[in-house]
């Protein structure tokens, strides 16, 4: 149970802002690297597992007592320095009225995927504060409950992933359907991703009202694109996101699959970009320039593995991010549902312990 406490004072936000994960952020120095875990609160979890023993995946994700409850215990086992609000990149598209569910092993489905111009025009008309006021009570409630010098970040699908979902009609391999849109009806395209990236900038602030202390934005599926057309479909939508924030608080900007896009991402100004595990961590934020901070980049699979494994990947990561300001640990995506518990609990600990200066 979440207890009911009143939120954060001034002096607590004092203690915010100066948290390793914020202070690394804005490429402050800090005494080790900060870590918290994408999937955070998942399946490998016992608490997690228990609760959603007793509740589906959209219920447990509108009960704001249960999503923060599990945000919080999440937290706090894993010792880290940040804690993630538990929800969902989609859960912005179910007012639309597409037919968003979640089924055992398939994932997402959109019950009315959108092919045409029809079915754009049948579209419902989303009030952001009203339709997604779960996810805000959510956050009100875990940042009451959280260590108040431990920061709460708040999510939400990039315009393109989202639009993928609603053409696809789920995930897919190769996205032909959503790349035939883009090209075929490049005007409806347009005004599909600028109504998802005015949605998703209502979304976003509305959880920094909340109570988050920062936000990432999940660019999924954004690496199937070319360079050329991410910059032209694209970028644009995100810009205005990053905008419409204004640093008010760091944005993490985050795609897998998505190297040959790093110099078109940097133009975008947010404060950190996620690396997958699919690069090499040095050369990366070196072609970046350090300019930027950077979080990742540990393949999620490593934490199957051995103790050893686990930390001789952890001091080669370290060792290319040279100590420098604003390296922020992370997997190069979310915790695997069969991982070990006492690993990724180990892996803070000797994120800790080895970047300690």
């Amino acid at each position: 149970m979440v207890p009911q406490q009143s939120l954060y004072s001034s002096t607590d936000s004092l203690k915010l802002t100066d948290s390793p994960f914020l202070r690394a952020c804005c490429l402050k120095k800090n005494s080790y690297t900060p870590i918290w875990l994408m999937r955070q609160a998942g399946r490998y979890m016992a608490e997690y597992r228990a609760m959603r023993a007793k509740l589906g995946f959209l219920e447990l994700c509108k009960k704001p007592e249960a999503a923060a409850e599990v945000t919080v215990v999440a937290a706090e086992k894993l010792a880290v320095d940040a804690a993630i609000i538990f929800a969902d990149i989609l859960l912005i598209l179910e007012p639309l009225g597409v037919g968003l569910k979640f089924s055992e092993g398939d994932g997402p489905l959109i019950q009315s995927p959108l092919r045409s111009k029809a079915d754009l025009d049948s579209l419902k008309t989303v009030d952001v504060e009203a339709d997604l006021a779960f996810v805000y009570e959510a956050i009100r409630q875990a940042r009451a409950a959280l260590k108040p010098d431990l920061p709460l970040i708040g999510f939400a699908g990039a315009p393109f992933t989202l639009a993928s979902y609603l053409i696809e009609g789920g995930s897919s391999r190769n996205f032909e359907r959503t790349k035939l849109f883009i090209y075929s009806q490049p005007g409806e395209w347009q005004r599909l991703i600028s109504l998802l990236a005015q949605l998703t900038e209502q979304y976003l602030k509305a959880q920094i009202k909340a109570g988050v202390q920062a936000v990432q934005l999940f660019d999924s599926w954004a690496g199937c694109l070319s360079a050329e057309d991410y910059r032209q479909y694209v970028l644009p939508s995100i810009s205005r996101i990053v905008a419409a924030i204004d640093g008010s608080v760091p944005i993490i900007y985050f795609a897998t699959g998505a190297s040959h896009l790093l110099p078109a991402m940097q133009k975008l100004k947010a404060q950190v970009l996620g690396l997958d595990w699919r690069v090499d961590l040095a050369s990366e934020w070196s072609r970046l320039g350090h300019r930027t901070a950077v979080q990742g980049n540990l393949d999620p699979a490593v934490l199957l593995a051995g103790k050893d494994e686990i930390k001789r990947r952890v001091e080669r990561i370290l060792a290319g991010a040279e100590g420098r300001p604003g390296h922020i640990f992370n997997l190069g995506h979310g915790v695997l549902p069969e991982t070990p518990v006492d690993n990724v609990r180990f892996l803070v600990e000797v994120v800790h312990q080895l970047s300690a200066r």
